[in-house]
């Protein structure tokens, strides 16, 4: 059993972790990015996560507490509790409660009206390999202590069901006068008013579905594991990779992308014969406790058919959240290339010239662009970063190389890339991150039919396509250079000079084609202090004349 008093947030203690976590991460290699739509975090209650890393659980309760000022829960494995020690204890003090803990589905639930907010991992371990999806396109993970493929945890959903359910009850009894009914349940849930409960219940239940992408993983050993290894000898095989994959994360400048998805609310059981049932097994229900021990042991019969019920709304909560996360991944270069050497491996080829790699993989981020379901991450959206990948000069997938060839999964040669055989071998749960990086990257944008698809299309179209079309995309890529450079100079920092800006019209690059083409083209360069709009009207003229034009942009100006 578990002490209710150590079962209590010690906000001291909550408050302290905060302020270090947030002078560590400074201090680290980590890049979180916070990615979500205002009063996002305010309006939801319980969130969902996926999980890929240990030390990532901290960051969720970090960044919803520095942006509400609210307190979190969160569910961690039993062992680290056992024995009562000091250990579990502070846990306990900074939200932390064990998964064995009697009543827990209730007591998350009482938390959230208690003002709490609730988080959850569903896949209910890491996911080290990505894999989120079957071959037939269902939701489900690898479990290592049932050794196979499992539907993820639906307690989150479980809690948002039956927690609206209860907001419901309790305004039925308000409307209804009952107020000793309401005062037993707020002496039951410890809350301090009448006014306190039906606030809460007043709020809908709202569940926050959000994602976690690392860019790069890296696979070259780190001070991290040295360090540990050289005080504790003969690491585990699961621990030592751990501290390699996790250990660059933290140290070796990465990104961390966390993003949150649209609200999900559970079904409201609003038709007259669902809701004269749930009345009637309320009659007998007269806490949290009660109303989740029916789906332990539904006794009547009553009782079963609303189970029924809320069992078939559960799962469909539960996959529409599963949806959601997966949906909110953010893509980036390696995703990208590592599906397009699986989609290669699977078409039968074991080799492909680096010129029509490349090529491809800048088709693949054009198509992908194209797609607005998509999140890209920032090294797809600024043309700059991903320069020269068409022809191979690009240094923005160097690590992502390094990996591949490091594992024995490719063959860079000097104008052809070899699939190795390692590719598509089976590997332990505990050492594909390491083994290959290319399955897990690939595995983690499988859910997404829109980046598959842009693949799909950019492998067709790679081998016929023609430099017109070619010239069409690096010209998009300079007018998306001109947007990412006003976005950057319309931070705060460059108000003042912003403030004395004279210009009007625009400052980015133009192409123009004539009705008839005299086959000749005219390059228009604008002078040291002006932009492209400059020598506009002159284009246009020439233009007229029968030639097409483009009127460039020189880095640095019209922003």
């Amino acid at each position: 059993m578990y002490d209710p008093i150590d079962l209590e947030i010690k906000v001291s203690t909550y408050d302290w972790c905060v302020k270090a976590f947030s002078v560590l991460q400074k201090r680290l290699g980590l890049n979180i990015k916070f990615h979500r739509e205002d009063g996002q975090a305010d309006a939801g209650q319980i969130f969902l996560f996926n999980h890929f890393a240990r030390f990532e659980t901290l960051t969720p309760p970090y960044l919803i507490h520095t942006e509400t000022g609210a307190y979190c829960r969160c569910v961690a494995g039993k062992e680290l509790f056992a024995g009562g020690g000091g250990f579990g204890r502070f846990l306990m003090g900074v939200g932390v409660v064990p998964n064995d803990l009697p009543g827990l589905l209730p007591f998350l639930a009482a938390e959230t009206l208690r003002g709490r907010k609730i988080i959850v991992f569903p896949e209910g371990g890491m996911v080290k390999d990505r894999r989120s999806i079957d071959s037939e396109g269902r939701y489900g993970v690898y479990s290592r202590t049932a050794g196979e493929r499992r539907k993820h945890h639906a307690g989150a959903a479980v809690i948002a069901l039956f927690l609206e359910i209860f907001k419901s009850r309790i305004l039925s009894v308000q409307q209804s006068g009952n107020r000793p009914r309401l005062e037993r349940w707020v002496k039951s849930l410890g809350m301090d008013s009448v006014e306190t409960l039906l606030a809460a219940a007043r709020k809908p239940t709202l569940i926050v579905p959000a994602n976690i992408t690392f860019y790069p993983i890296r696979i070259s050993d780190n001070v991290l594991r040295r360090g540990v290894e050289f005080f504790v000898k003969g690491l585990g095989q699961s621990f030592s990779e751990e501290l390699l994959i996790e250990g660059n994360i933290l140290l070796k400048n990465t990104d961390m992308d966390i993003r949150f998805g649209a609200p999900i609310a559970p079904r409201k059981f609003e038709r007259w014969w669902e809701a004269r049932a749930i009345d009637a097994i309320f009659e007998s229900i007269y806490s949290l406790d009660d109303l989740f021990s029916l789906n332990q042991d539904p006794g009547r019969w009553i009782e079963r058919f609303v189970m029924t019920l809320l069992k078939r709304e559960t799962n469909r909560l539960r996959d529409s959240c599963m949806r959601e996360i997966y949906s909110e991944v953010t893509v980036n270069p390696a995703h990208l290339a590592s599906a397009l050497i699986l989609a290669y491996v699977e078409d039968g080829r074991t080799e492909v010239s680096r010129a029509e790699f490349h090529r491809t993989l800048y088709l693949a981020i054009k198509y992908a662009q194209q797609e607005p379901s998509l999140h890209l991450h920032r090294t797809l959206t600024n043309p700059e970063a991903y320069e020269g990948v068409d022809v191979g000069s690009g240094r923005g997938l160097d690590d992502f190389w390094s990996s591949a060839v490091a594992s024995g999964l490719v063959e860079r040669r000097p104008d052809t890339y070899t699939f190795l055989p390692k590719l598509t071998e089976e590997h332990d749960f505990d050492q594909v991150r390491f083994e290959n990086p290319v399955l897990v990257y690939a595995n983690e944008i499988a859910p997404l039919t829109a980046a598959r698809g842009a693949i799909a299309k950019a492998v067709k179209s790679a081998p016929k396509i023609d430099e017109k079309e070619l010239a069409r995309h690096h010209f998009d890529d300079q007018l998306r250079r001109h947007v990412w450079s006003l976005e950057a100079y319309r931070q705060p920092r460059h108000a003042k000079i912003n403030e004395m800006e004279t210009a009007t019209q625009s400052g980015a690059p133009y192409l123009l084609f004539p009705d008839s083409n005299k086959g000749v083209g005219v390059v228009l360069t604008h002078g040291f202090l002006a932009s492209p709009a400059e020598l506009r009207d002159f284009g246009e003229g020439i233009r007229a004349a029968g030639y097409p034009v483009i009127g460039v942009r020189l880095e640095g100006h019209g922003t």
